[in-house]
């Protein structure tokens, strides 16, 4: 009998834990943006926290076509975080790619990507500021701002803090001496158009999630003379040269799903990252190698018009 009792005890201890830690979540107009209206989701958990808290900005996928900040998927993601006492900042961005078919000539083709990619980041840095503006109000910490994003929104994080580092005219925007503290991306790149891109100073610790068979993002890399996407692989080793602190999370002959499956199940590991980089200040380099024994075994050298055509299929 006393066992039953501390068990039913225990188990409406766990649930009143649980509904303690209930994640409310509240909109704000943050930006508008060439006559488009920008706005936010606030994710915050009933949870005790003595001092101000980490922050996550986070950018939806969908190849800068399609997107949106509140897709079911991401829930998980969202107030998993949020338990960890992370306030979570999904964001809307424009996007560049709308309505596009693909096809015009190969200059046109880069005008029109360089463009979806800066306007993207543009409204990621309007996010940042809408948050820094909000810190004290919000219980947010500014020195723990990190970003977040899956597919077109990972490369968004990258390319933020990429250009953030070579002090980019489109960063003048974020405050003097402002530092993101991580990246989270899943299946993300940097996109140059002046040749293969480096670090001109130190950046966030970056968690880098990238299968070696995604056609949608390159794994390594997809570009013609100097021009176009460097993946996960890519910034790995430029991590390495600048001795930049880094966790790459590569999976043998996974595919794009990449872009979205760690929101689902390595949520763990993306807080014990935030812990160990953010948090306690580690200064180390990770790589998880993961090989499924038996996998199918699937392409891993794609060109640059493969990732255009998996992206861009041409309709009448």
């Amino acid at each position: 009998m006393k066992n039953i009792i501390l068990i039913i005890s225990f188990v409406f201890g766990l649930a009143v834990s649980i509904s303690a830690q209930s994640v409310t979540c509240d909109t704000f107009h943050f930006a508008t943006h060439e006559g488009e209206e920008l706005y936010l989701d606030r994710y915050v958990a009933d949870v005790d926290v003595d001092k101000a808290r980490p922050c996550m900005i986070f950018a939806f996928g969908g190849g800068f076509v399609r997107g949106e900040r509140d897709t079911d998927f991401y829930m998980n993601y969202f107030e998993s975080l949020a338990r960890e006492g992370i306030v979570v900042v999904s964001i809307d961005y424009r996007l560049g790619l709308k309505g596009f078919k693909g096809g015009g000539g190969v200059r046109d083709m880069i005008d029109i990507m360089s463009r979806a990619v800066n306007v993207a980041v543009e409204d990621m840095y309007a996010a940042t500021n809408y948050v820094v503006v909000n810190a004290e109000a919000w219980g947010v910490d500014t020195e723990a701002i990190m970003l977040s994003g899956s597919s077109a929104g990972a490369i968004t994080a990258i390319q933020a803090e990429w250009l953030r580092c070579n002090g980019a005219e489109l960063a003048a925007v974020l405050p003097e001496d402002f530092r993101y503290a991580a990246v989270v991306a899943c299946a993300g790149a940097i996109f140059s158009e002046r040749g293969r891109p480096k670090f001109k100073s130190t950046p966030a610790p970056m968690l880098l999630f990238h299968g070696t068979s995604d056609s949608n993002v390159p794994y390594k890399k997809g570009a013609i003379m100097g021009i176009g996407f460097y993946g996960s692989k890519y910034i790995a080793k430029q991590l390495d040269r600048i001795d930049a602190p880094y966790m790459f999370y590569s999976v043998e002959y996974a595919d794009h799903r990449l872009a979205g499956t760690p929101l689902l199940d390595k949520c763990d590991l993306i807080k014990q990252f935030i812990r160990d980089y953010v948090i306690d200040g580690q200064r180390q380099r990770t790589m998880i190698n993961v090989e499924n024994i038996g996998a199918e075994k699937r392409k891993t050298y794609f060109t640059p018009m493969d990732y255009i055509r998996t992206n861009y299929k041409r309709t009448k």
